[in-house]
């Protein structure tokens, strides 16, 4: 039974898998925080853009 959990201690083939998985959900997550400050700026951007545009349409 010692033999058997020694093994199962020393096998690390699993702990890559967990390690990448770290770093994809890492990466993931600040994609997503830059990905929603960058959208919450353009959106004011594009507004005072349209805030400023004096831009009257012919009636049709």
């Amino acid at each position: 039974m010692k033999k058997i959990f020694a093994q199962f201690a020393q096998d690390e083939s699993g702990a890559t898998a967990i390690e990448y998985g770290l770093i994809a959900a890492l990466i993931s997550v600040a994609l997503i925080a830059a990905a929603t400050l960058v959208g919450g700026n353009l959106g004011t951007l594009f507004t005072n853009i349209a805030g400023r545009l004096n831009v009257t349409v012919p009636a049709a």
